[in-house]
């Protein structure tokens, strides 16, 4: 088996601690979003839209939930003889082994099953981003420019540019610089963590930086700016669609919320790109006759007996009479009982929002309380809640 064109190593591992409560038991890309899907299936469904049929997922915190939803990878066509998908947790070698201590070192633990592929070319991929990319697009424009790697880069606000890697170019498009949470950024180009390697070149670099006791095993702090020391060909791809990194609370509801609208930022229906998941086989979602819903998306399985505004409503929730939910995230099974009023919130799995324990108002949970609430007595509450 071999001779692959392309392949995709999909960094699934981190632990999300930014995330609080919602990565508390399972791995980042497997949370919960958009009302049926997790994230993870952004980035299958965009390997399966872009013709790749081989897809590695390398895990390590908390891998459970995402290795049973992923399971055999049927949901993305990826149950495939001949390719598939790959549960890549770090394993015992003969030489040695350890956890993913970076994530080059994910990548260059799992060389020998690249190698049995034999691909041109690898992309490594986060599991954590929401975004809908053509990667074929990708991998045309690195032929084209007969890279070594090109990454993919979108435009970011300035306010956030330090939270990623970011990139200055020549006119050309081929990246001359590129810096790790800068302090004084030179650019707002900022590295999507969308990876095409030409393989050959990147297990010459993998093996290098196993072998450098100094390196973190990170490509962003390492590979690439060793490639561009050695003057190798780093190419910028720029991309100007739709992309999140939900790697904090905010920006968690911020995308959620970005769902919604007459005009989405990002589209979850129709057919020219869709994103796939796992169906769970519910039955239709019910609203009672004194319900009223506005602007919000509805998961089957639930029961909306109060009102609901500009929210995201997951599979099993019920919101009961009188309830007032708005600009809020409620996650699976979670209950928000009569009378109670959530208003720019996530309410956890599992939750109970009653009046016995809230009081009367929600203005966000513990999960935002850190960035949306200042008042000491509020805050307690939201712990006592959220716990």
């Amino acid at each position: 088996m071999g001779n692959k064109e392309w392949i995709a190593m999909v960094l699934a591992g981190g632990q999300g601690t930014r995330l609080g409560a919602l990565t508390k038991d399972s791995a980042k890309p497997a949370v919960p979003f958009g009302g049926q899907y997790r994230i993870i299936d952004f980035t299958l469904s965009n390997c399966h839209n872009s013709g790749i049929d081989t897809v590695g997922i390398m895990t390590q915190y908390e891998p459970l939930t995402l290795h049973a939803y992923v399971g055999i990878g049927s949901a993305w066509d990826l149950d495939r003889r001949d390719g598939g998908v790959y549960i890549l947790p770090p394993y015992a070698r003969e030489s040695g082994g350890d956890w993913y201590t970076g994530t080059a070192d994910a990548v260059f633990q799992n060389m020998e099953f690249i190698d049995h592929y034999d691909p041109c070319y690898v992309v490594v991929l986060s599991g954590d981003h929401v975004y809908k990319m053509d990667y074929a697009a990708m991998l045309d424009y690195h032929k084209v420019c007969q890279a070594d790697v090109t990454i993919g880069v979108i435009e970011v606000p300035w306010n956030e540019v330090n939270r990623f890697g970011i990139v200055e170019t020549a006119a050309s498009g081929r990246i001359t610089e590129f810096t790790e949470k800068p302090r004084q950024p030179k650019s707002n180009q900022a590295s999507m963590g969308v990876y095409i390697f030409s393989w050959k070149v990147l297990k010459q670099y993998l093996l290098y930086d196993d072998a450098n006791k100094e390196s973190t095993h990170d490509f962003g702090k390492d590979i690439i700016p060793g490639m561009l020391a050695a003057r190798q060909r780093v190419y910028a791809y720029r991309f100007s669609g739709y992309w999140k990194d939900v790697g904090t609370v905010d920006s968690y509801w911020e995308a959620n919320m970005d769902l919604l609208g007459d005009e989405p930022k990002i589209v979850l229906t129709g057919d020219e790109w869709p994103v796939y998941s796992p169906s769970l086989s519910l039955p239709p979602h019910y609203q009672g006759t004194e319900a009223r819903t506005r602007c919000s998306l509805i998961a089957e399985g639930s029961i909306i007996m109060g009102e609901v505004e500009n929210s995201v409503i997951f599979p099993g929730v019920y919101i009961g009479p009188g309830a007032r939910v708005k600009d809020t995230v409620v996650m699976p099974q979670a209950r928000i009982e009569s009378g109670v009023v959530v208003s720019g919130a996530i309410v956890t799995p599992n939750t109970v929002v009653s009046q016995e324990v809230l009081g009367s108002e929600l203005n966000g949970i513990i999960e935002v309380a850190a960035s949306r609430q200042s008042e000491a007595g509020e805050a307690q509450k939201q712990v006592s809640l959220a716990g």
